[in-house]
């Protein structure tokens, strides 16, 4: 099960990049987080962090490494807690005049009994919980 959106802010791909690599920024773009610490690592490939996220009521804990970090053009974080897995990824291209196009991905693998239901249940709010992070990710990067 995935969501994916493209879109383009008006900042330089460096800084894009620099902010939206730093997972413990999902803080201040991504609407489900409660809280993302980073437990180690100096931000680049390897690095790990916990993050609490909230979704459709239920509370969320799951253990994040940086498993692809290509300055300044793409990063891929994936999360885990025993039962599933959540990989969001992020490739980044400059633009002519300056901004950065973006293209988001959030895949996530449930267990099977979950597997079976998560169209009917999680798949619904997913296209929405992603057109809210869109928004969030342009207002964090104005």
């Amino acid at each position: 099960m995935h969501v994916e959106r493209t879109f383009t802010v008006s900042r330089p791909i460096e800084d894009v990049f620099a902010y939206l690599a730093d997972f413990e920024n999902t803080n201040e773009w991504d609407p489900g987080t409660r809280s993302t610490t980073r437990t180690s690592g100096d931000g680049g490939l390897g690095t790990t962090h916990d993050n609490t996220s909230e979704f459709m009521g239920r509370t969320v804990d799951l253990a994040y490494e940086t498993i692809t970090y290509d300055v300044p053009t793409r990063v891929q974080i994936r999360g885990r807690n025993g039962r599933t897995t959540a990989t969001d990824s992020l490739s980044f291209s400059a633009l002519p005049d300056g901004g950065t196009s973006i293209h988001y991905r959030a895949d996530f693998d449930f267990p099977f009994l979950i597997r079976l239901v998560a169209p009917f249940v999680v798949g619904c709010r997913l296209p929405a919980l992603a057109d809210e992070t869109v928004e969030q990710i342009k207002r964090s990067l104005a």
